[in-house]
């Protein structure tokens, strides 16, 4: 049997649309589309929208080398990230592609793992491949020296920030996640507040701490017991349940610096004979899905929406990319997410007489 001839179109092979194409269409020179397509030269505005439509009308679709030629970008972005495990940088990449690719411009990501030398040649590399913009972010969201100085294009920092002011950083706006979180504690009605987190030195632990005391302090209250510091794990929430309800027996709420942590207290509160929430409530901090979920019962807790702070920090490269740069450090809201931890169930109403 005889290979099949390719599909035809009034007897001729079907080709695609040229650029020359769209200008005999439009009624306009090459160059004028090329402009149009481009958004270089000062076009009128019905010019411009008779090229698009022209082109959208052919299916017509531009070289993407001549282009990146002509424009002088190249429509790609890199992101490094020294989160090694992708518990962050993942859904800050999510969310990044998902603002970057309405522009189709593509994103590579380099994981320095927490090695200057390794971080500097994935500078060095991505400079080389002319990628319009960088995002830096990581595990921590303390504030890091830049990763370069005078680069020849621009940088955003995203969940972590740049110790220079003059960066662009978008950062989690973890005091006001903690101030959520003890805002919802106190409107059920829980006043004897308890918050066990991470290591002292760690700054998501500190900001999430003084936040939590401080919003307490504005109610006229204050922490049943001195902040509990220890490790991100399950295992020290179930030790510090034991600290704490030697030094604090009367509780009705723990605040948590993490989900892992508060996974381990509500372990610990129901070996106690504490039933969670209706003896004491619980809430966490990240919204960790693996934690929050299988914790019993599920786990209310303050969403850093990392995928919007990803968006966020593709929007600010993109604008900078374009010559509207916007430095310094822009605070992204977390969300609270309720569930069972904090959720007294309501009483059956009796059967009338």
């Amino acid at each position: 049997m005889p290979p099949r001839k390719p599909a035809e179109t009034d007897g001729n092979l079907a080709k695609p649309a040229t650029i020359s194409d769209v200008a005999l269409l439009a009624g306009v020179s090459v160059g004028t589309v090329s402009k149009a397509l481009n958004g270089r030269g000062s076009l009128r505005v019905e010019t411009r929208r008779r090229v698009l439509s022209a082109a959208e009308q052919l299916g017509f679709q531009a070289n993407k080398a001549a282009v990146a030629l002509n424009s002088g970008r190249t429509y790609t972005v890199g992101m490094i990230t020294t989160d090694t495990i992708g518990r962050f940088s993942i859904p800050l990449l999510m969310g990044a592609e998902d603002a970057l690719g309405a522009g189709e411009m593509s994103v590579f990501l380099c994981d320095a793992r927490d090695d200057p030398i390794r971080e500097q040649y994935y500078l060095r590399t991505l400079l080389s491949r002319r990628v319009d913009g960088i995002i830096v972010t990581g595990r921590r969201t303390q504030a890091r020296p830049p990763i370069g100085t005078d680069l020849p294009i621009p940088v955003v920092y995203a969940f972590i920030s740049s110790a220079d002011p003059d960066d662009c950083s978008v950062v989690p706006d973890e005091a006001g996640g903690a101030a959520k979180a003890v805002d919802h504690l106190l409107g059920i009605g829980r006043r004897r507040v308890a918050h066990i987190t991470g290591p002292e030195h760690h700054h998501s632990a500190a900001v999430r701490a003084a936040a939590a005391r401080a919003r307490l302090s504005e109610s006229g209250l204050t922490l049943v017991a001195p902040p509990l510091f220890g490790e991100w794990s399950e295992a020290w929430g179930r030790q510090a349940v034991q600290i704490l309800l030697g030094a604090a027996n009367d509780l009705d709420a723990v605040f948590c610096g993490s989900d892992q942590i508060a996974r381990g207290v509500a372990d610990a509160l129901r070996a106690a004979g504490r039933r969670v929430p209706d003896d004491v409530a619980l809430v966490g901090f990240d919204n960790w899905d693996v934690m929050a979920l299988a914790c019993q019962p599920p786990l209310t807790s303050v969403d850093m929406e990392l995928e919007k702070l990803g968006r966020t920090a593709a929007d600010l490269l993109l604008a900078a990319i374009n010559g509207d740069p916007a430095p310094g450090k822009h605070a992204n809201p977390c969300r609270l997410v309720l569930r069972d931890s904090t959720a007294v169930p309501i009483a059956p109403l009796r059967a009338r007489d």
